[in-house]
């Protein structure tokens, strides 16, 4: 009801569909708030003729610094301290610097990037996998460019920053999470269809894994409340380009898509 009649709009993580297409004749372009495609069926936008416009790296800034966040913070064990704490028990928990560590980011777009530049400081090792790099870029940056098995099997950290598509969905699975070190840490900041979590939680519970900062999740909003109950679990609500300053980047990028648009079949991966 709110598009009817219009031939443009701004859509952010509001789902589109060929039945949704097919009430809405007169819309002829689509421009993205925001830097995830999957919500879109880019089949039924290219079959009506309906155009796209997307700006990626927006938010880059924005999320690369929370998953730094959640790295730093799982790293010393900051959500079990905490929860202790304010239960009552001043204990001194031990935990891990981040320096000197190997951090492997599957995914070297944007947000990977971006974040490899926040750990230039802290003297890490940085390994990226991605199904079509850009080695100049990550060359620049000195990410070692490697097979995602041995990402996981080497990786002190794990940040995941990969679009959901059809080939990604369940992309780090109970397999990949048997590969990593027990003495590990995952991090997703992308979406959460790329991460098991029902396999994630099992690993977590059984110490295979020694924690996880999840921002995204399978299903928005979450449902399983044991695996946020779990103390090596750092939790918050798709807040990733939740700054004011990525909001205004993001929405300024697609008013300016609305005369910037071009066919569906461009953005497919």
């Amino acid at each position: 009801a709110f598009l009817a009649g219009h031939e443009k709009a701004i859509l952010a993580l509001e789902p589109v569909d060929d039945a949704l297409l097919a009430k809405l004749p007169e819309l002829k372009v689509i421009s993205k708030f925001g830097v995830g495609l999957d919500g879109l069926d880019l089949e039924a936008l290219e079959r009506r003729g309906v155009q796209l416009a997307w700006t990626g790296g927006t938010n880059s800034r924005s999320v690369a610094e929370l998953a730094l966040m959640m790295i730093i913070a799982l790293l010393r064990r900051v959500p079990a301290a905490s929860a202790e704490l304010k239960a009552g028990t001043f204990r001194q928990t031990k935990g891990n610097t981040l320096s000197g560590k190997t951090v492997g980011l599957v995914g070297g777009g944007a947000v990977g990037r971006d974040l490899a530049r926040l750990l230039a400081p802290f003297d890490v090792r940085i390994l990226c996998s991605d199904p079509a790099p850009d080695h100049a870029a990550l060359n620049a940056l000195d990410i070692e460019t490697v097979e995602l098995d041995a990402l996981l099997r080497e990786s002190d950290v794990v940040s995941v920053h990969a679009p959901l598509t059809p080939g990604t969905r369940g992309l780090i699975g109970a397999k990949n999470l048997a590969l990593m070190k027990p003495s590990a840490i995952l991090i997703n900041t992308a979406r959460g269809g790329l991460v098991d979590e029902t396999a994630l939680k099992e690993a977590l519970k059984a110490g295979k894994l020694a924690g996880a900062g999840l921002d995204v999740f399978e299903v928005e909003p979450p449902k399983d409340a044991e695996l946020f109950a779990l103390p090596s679990v750092l939790a918050t609500p798709h807040i990733g380009g939740s700054t004011e300053e990525a909001i205004l980047a993001m929405g300024r990028a697609a008013i300016a898509g609305l005369d910037a648009a071009r066919p569906a079949r461009d953005f497919k991966r």
